[in-house]
């Protein structure tokens, strides 16, 4: 892409690109495990809500070594039978904590519907691929296999996260698919890191604010470093060429993002097979601007077009997890008091929405879906959060600014 310039990020996100600029500068192994320092130093053992607690938890790993894990839950609200959501935080996959995730957690989880697990899996500079993976595939199967214990609903494992972790949350979807020892019920992979390539137009030579082309180029080589033979598509998901029986999915991403092209093109593989999705484009933001600038228009939609699009996927969809033996034997009251779970839905079978909710859903995109191909919303529509439509392969772009606003200085 054409390089960015001041006046292609929207002017209420000018002051935060400018000081995100000069914050996020690590761009290698040793200064992204630099900052991973800072980061525990800053975030961890800090669970900063208005909404939520969160529980920290031990496992084992087969090693002996120590996972350690986040339950983050309503803090005012007895949960039963909720929706469980892994989710997986940001950083390259190469520094972070659970705790810097608190802001869409907090809103997810807030009202008692949602219990989440933030595991603070591996990162890259310690271990490279398959290391983070497994530790996310891990405790996948432990919040299935303790579902009554967490009071989440077997039925409705959901995954996600940002940047990375959306990469890894898209990564575990396709191993669950395959492996089959697992059903996950919906995805949200916001601004995955999915294709080490780098081949898309948005890729190349991008020098956006937080994340950029650099900083994307060596977050890849450390996470993929000594392999010698072919990726394996559970490291970079847009390797796939199959995605079908992948669960519904839903995103957003910024057209100043460097993996903005690889997230259209994924979600459009997936409308194309069938999947339901629904995904949103946001003009002139950067990676990370939902949770970096969080006082802004565009920020406080993108965290309400999230949050109702995740409220729906929790009405409607489900994929049925066995119980094990153990558990099959267990009190009969204790498997009544569990919501019933319609047969017919799975990961891969959408419940049709009542026309009602049809007519409230944003006008379709044009058949032909691309990267190139944005729906335009009238700027006033910002400031209100959208009924997310799973049909659609959705997208939200501003009208364009003036030519002549155009000529702003290149961000350095």
């Amino acid at each position: 892409m054409s390089r960015v310039r001041v006046s292609d990020i929207r002017s209420e996100l000018r002051p935060a690109a400018r000081l995100l600029k000069l914050t996020y500068k690590a761009s290698g192994e040793s200064s992204f495990a630099k900052f991973d320092r800072q980061c525990i130093k800053k975030y961890g053992g800090k669970w900063r809500s208005l909404n939520t607690i969160a529980e920290e938890k031990a496992i084992v790993r087969n090693d002996g070594s120590i996972l350690r894990i986040l339950v983050a839950r309503s803090e005012d609200r007895e949960v039963n039978n909720a929706t469980g959501l892994l989710w997986l935080h940001d950083g390259g996959f190469a520094y972070g904590v659970p705790e810097q995730e608190s802001i869409l957690v907090d809103m997810i989880c807030g009202d008692g519907s949602c219990i989440a697990v933030l595991p603070d899996y591996t990162k890259s500079t310690e271990a490279p691929y398959p290391s983070a993976l497994e530790d996310c595939y891990r405790i996948l199967l432990w919040m299935k296999d303790n579902a009554e214990e967490l009071g989440i609903n077997r039925d409705q494992l959901f995954v996600g996260g940002c940047g990375a972790g959306g990469g890894l949350a898209a990564a575990l979807c396709l191993r669950a698919r395959d492996v089959r020892d697992v059903r996950i019920a919906f995805q949200m992979p916001v601004a995955p890191m999915l294709d080490d390539r780098m081949e898309s137009e948005s890729a190349r030579d991008n020098n956006a604010p937080v994340w950029d082309s650099r900083k994307n180029r060596a977050a890849w080589e450390i996470y993929l470093r000594d392999m010698q033979e072919e990726i394996p598509v559970y490291a970079a998901p847009g390797r796939e060429k199959d995605l079908r029986g992948m669960p519904p999915a839903c995103a957003i991403v910024g057209d100043l993002d460097p993996v903005k092209d690889e997230t259209v093109l994924y979600f459009t593989r997936l409308k194309k097979v069938g999947v339901p999705v629904s995904l949103r484009v946001y003009h002139g933001c950067f990676h990370g601007f939902e949770t970096t600038a969080v006082g802004s228009n565009v920020a406080m939609n993108a965290q309400r077009y999230l949050v109702d699009s995740f409220r729906y996927a929790q009405k409607h969809y489900y994929a049925v997890n066995e119980k094990t033996a153990e558990e099959s034997v267990q009190k009969e009251e204790t498997a009544q008091a569990q919501e019933p779970v319609p047969e017919e839905v799975t990961a891969q079978v959408q419940e049709p929405m009542p026309e009602e909710e049809t007519a409230q859903a944003q006008d379709p995109m044009p058949e032909e879906v691309t990267a190139q191909v944005q729906e335009p919303v009238p700027e006033e529509e910002t400031d209100q959060a959208q009924e997310p439509d799973p049909e659609e392969l959705l997208s939200e772009k501003e009208e364009p600014e003036p030519e002549e606003e155009k000529s702003g200085e290149a961000l350095s």
